[in-house]
């Protein structure tokens, strides 16, 4: 009996930095394929219950268009309290989310979810928890200069020139940067995901 062909992954995701991720680990995706969905909160909706529902939305939403592959997506919220922070799309935005978290701790919430061709799918939520300096106009406004956080959950990206202002960070590094490798790989493995 031959053996059957390995599964194709697609990663759900337009995120150089989630590409970046997995191949850190050695995980090459034959596709990469971002789903379309609102981001919009729900009324009344915790954090953690979008990060995961976003999750699961696009790993669906890609699933639909391969149906021979094993399906990888991820979204990252951040949050102060239950207050979602905006994907900031102006320097304004940035400037907003920077004072806010500036000298506080906030929460990175990262869902992902993993979805075989059968329909099984499983998820996981990582909570991390991030701690900044106090931030002085002056840091603010070279960080805006700099462009980084543009379409960053959060105004921000701890990989980047941000990652001077974190004082303190328990959970997950790469699920703040927006994939959580460990719980990646598990869920990747537990849907039958072997490397090619």
């Amino acid at each position: 009996m031959a053996p059957h062909p390995p599964l194709r992954l697609v990663l759900a995701s337009a995120s150089p930095r989630r590409l970046d991720l997995l191949r850190q680990i050695g995980l090459e995706p034959d596709a990469v394929d971002a789903a379309e969905v609102d981001e919009s909160p729900l009324r009344d909706e915790t954090p953690r219950r979008l990060a995961l529902r976003l999750a699961e939305g696009k790993a669906a939403a890609v699933a639909a268009r391969h149906a021979d592959a094993l399906v990888l997506a991820a979204d990252t919220v951040v949050a102060v309290g239950r207050r979602v922070l905006p994907k900031a799309e102006t320097a304004e935005e940035i400037a907003q989310c920077l004072r806010l978290l500036s000298g506080r701790a906030h929460k990175v919430l990262t869902g992902v979810c993993a979805m075989a061709p059968s329909g099984r799918r499983a998820s996981r939520l990582v909570e991390s928890k991030v701690r900044f300096k106090r931030l002085t106009d002056d840091e603010i406004g070279r960080y805006l200069a700099a462009g980084e956080g543009i379409g960053k959950a959060g105004g921000y990206a701890i990989q980047g020139l941000a990652g001077g202002f974190v004082i303190e960070l328990q959970g997950s590094y790469s699920g703040v940067v927006g994939l959580p490798l460990y719980e990646a790989s598990g869920l990747l493995a537990g849907l039958g995901y072997r490397r090619p």
